[in-house]
């Protein structure tokens, strides 16, 4: 118990004397995280359309072997930023530059080189997910799109996609919960974010504990207020549990109904002498005069 109330005072200390780089470490993971999730997506959008565009063996050759080559680059990119750990990508990207271009190269900012391979990284996943979800899509939408002449363009923005991203949204939020705690590797690049500023801090007076304690409810805090954020964008997504049905449809209720001239039908308003009037021209025909 007392070294609970002694972490609890050393937390204290911490925060009164270091809380505006706190504050500036988890403003910069949040954005960092915010911006790279949305360009993922972005580029996790294009790679999983281009990856689903259909093709037939009696298409013309040129566009077979463009369409199998994007396959082939998408899954290329895929699989290398998906099978390499974030850290090393970072290290990959942020320090090649100059490798390769003796050094006459150099990225304009950290900020650069740290979006740049949080959002290529999170649109790797982005493009399974995408791609999951298109093909999730009953195909007899498709088919029933391409029956009332509509292109695969249309089709994909105004039937596949607006089903398809509903479907991935749990997704996505979950792969920017997992950048909020992934940008804590960028400190390999001297990005100074939340976990960046932690290890400073643990070099300048050895607190290490209490301090990964502060960063331990800060990221907890954070994953937590956007889990409940995103729920509540499914949940409006979703629309109201409740409707209302329609009781009178006049356009389906009266489609394919027979008016029998002695009975009508339910949704018949004509008077009883005008029915008779029907009957009896069914029975004698008209005269010449009523032509």
């Amino acid at each position: 118990m007392e070294r609970l109330i002694k972490l609890g005072q050393d937390m204290v200390l911490l925060w009164q004397n270091y809380s505006s780089g706190y504050l500036s470490g988890i403003r910069s993971t949040l954005i960092l995280a915010v911006v790279a999730t949305v360009i993922g997506c972005i580029i996790g959008l294009i790679c999983g359309v281009l990856n689903t565009i259909p093709y037939a063996k009696n298409d013309p050759l040129p566009k077979r072997f463009v369409l199998k080559l994007i396959r082939v680059l998408v899954r290329v990119y895929v699989e290398v930023f998906r099978g390499t750990p974030m850290v090393l990508q970072a290290v990959f990207i942020y320090y090649g530059l100059p490798y390769f271009t003796s050094n006459t190269v150099q990225w304009p900012s950290v900020w650069a080189a740290a979006i740049l391979v949080v959002s290529v990284n999170t649109g790797a996943y982005m493009a399974e997910s995408v791609r999951g979800g298109i093909i999730s899509i009953d195909p007899g939408q498709t088919e029933g799109a391409k029956a009332i002449g509509m292109t695969h363009v249309q089709t994909m923005l105004s039937v596949i996609l607006p089903q398809a991203l509903r479907n991935i949204m749990p997704q996505i939020g979950n792969n920017f919960i997992i950048n909020v705690k992934d940008t804590s590797v960028m400190f390999i690049i001297t990005f100074t974010e939340f976990f960046a500023f932690h290890r400073y801090i643990t070099g300048v007076n050895n607190m290490y504990f209490p301090s990964a304690a502060i960063e331990m409810i800060g990221y907890l805090t954070m994953t937590l207020i956007a889990s409940i954020l995103l729920r509540w964008i499914e949940k409006w997504m979703d629309g109201s549990d409740s409707y209302d049905l329609v009781q009178v449809d006049p356009l389906t209720m009266t489609a394919g109904t027979y008016s029998h001239p002695d009975r009508g039908t339910p949704f018949d308003e004509r008077s009883k002498e005008n029915r008779e009037r029907i009957r009896q021209e069914l029975k004698f025909g008209r005269n010449r005069g009523d032509r």
